[in-house]
């Protein structure tokens, strides 16, 4: 129970603009759950609602079974690591992580020992005499986090607390901070708007949109199978086309394009023959080449976008337009108007409610 998070039918609205719409949602003890989204879909709203800087309008938060949602953020056995971390320009990196401690009545042996203990878990033992204008961003996040941590919350609260870092360094701390996690068997709950960032770090992901959650699963089982259009999207499955479905059985569903061309997609019980239906494609599940599964639509090449270690085909297929991701090492050259045909398996169709 202890670092248990429940979200009750939370809403909270600033002014006419509706924030929260109703949100519930658990989060197990000392597990990592990421709140993803765009900007604006809610995440930090409620984020600071766990941590007691507003109140809802309606609805409860309770922490490890405890109702907190009249508690001031003090009362709260939580801490949070803000964006821009927030850390004393005038103290040292001790004492900064110490800042929480001195209103604890601590002896100074007892405060001295808890903060050297933070700081070996940052590996920043050895610059604690330092201040924060003398630390690289990556030691800056690392004493924020031992300064929220010393205090041994039930849970972290961090709210893009990489989004100033550079990309070497931003995917360097993503591991750090997920090993953390790990070895502190803390509850963590993270928001961010990166989804390669939240594939990395959590254990599950709660994805919002507009004050509502659209889908919380695993990361895997998130990634894998996307349940709405939004979540799809979000989430790099840049394919999404409108379908007629033709017909239904056998646990396979025939679809058919705008431009009426057909395939076939596993049926997952939500696929109606006659009906139509909206689908997901990942480009790297999609192929140029080769015998890549059963279905094949032709399309015509229309534009090159290069990555580095792949390069990602626009196809145009009818009304629709297909990327089509392809490794950098087959070394083809294509044109631009080249007809070609785009190959792929039925278990790589997702059906996405609208």
């Amino acid at each position: 129970m202890r670092g248990a998070v429940r979200i009750e039918a939370v809403r909270k609205s600033y002014g006419e603009v509706t924030a929260l719409d109703g949100v519930s949602l658990d989060v197990q003890p000392g597990e990592f759950l990421t709140l993803l989204g765009p900007s604006g879909c809610g995440k930090t709203t409620l984020l600071r609602l766990i941590a007691g800087f507003e109140a809802p309008d309606s609805g409860r938060i309770l922490i490890s079974g405890r109702d907190v949602s009249g508690l001031p953020p003090y009362e709260r056995p939580v801490n949070t690591v803000f964006q821009h971390y927030a850390l004393f320009p005038h103290r040292t990196v001790a004492g900064n992580v110490a800042f929480g401690l001195e209103a604890r009545r601590l002896s100074r042996r007892q405060l001295d020992a808890r903060v050297a203990g933070a700081l070996e878990t940052v590996r920043l033992s050895d610059l604690g005499h330092r201040r924060p204008d003398q630390l690289s961003g990556g030691q800056r996040q690392r004493v924020a986090l031992a300064r929220a941590l010393v205090l041994e919350p039930e849970v972290l609260l961090l709210d893009e607390p990489m989004a100033a870092l550079d990309v070497k360094l931003r995917q360097q701390m993503q591991l750090e901070v997920k090993n953390l996690q790990e070895r502190l068997q803390t509850t963590f709950l993270f928001v961010t708007h990166d989804q390669d960032e939240a594939l990395v770090m959590s254990d599950r992901i709660a994805v919002m949109n507009q004050g509502r959650l659209e889908q919380v699963d695993r990361t895997e089982a998130l990634y894998q199978r996307p349940r709405s259009r939004f979540t799809a999207d979000f989430l790099g499955v840049r394919n999404i086309l409108e379908v007629a479905v033709e017909s239904v059985g056998e646990g396979r569903a025939r679809l058919r394009t705008g431009d009426g061309q057909a395939f076939d997609g596993i049926d997952d019980g939500g696929f109606r023959a006659g009906g139509s239906a909206i689908v997901g494609l990942r480009p790297e599940r999609l192929s140029l080449e080769g015998e890549r599964g059963e279905n094949v639509v032709s399309g015509t090449l229309e534009d090159e976008i290069y990555l580095g270690d792949r390069t990602e085909w626009q196809v145009r297929v009818g009304p629709a337009l297909l990327r089509v991701a392809e490794s950098a090492a087959s070394g083809r050259e294509r044109r631009r108007g080249e007809p070609v045909s785009v190959r792929f398996r039925p278990e790589a169709v997702l059906r996405l409610d609208p």
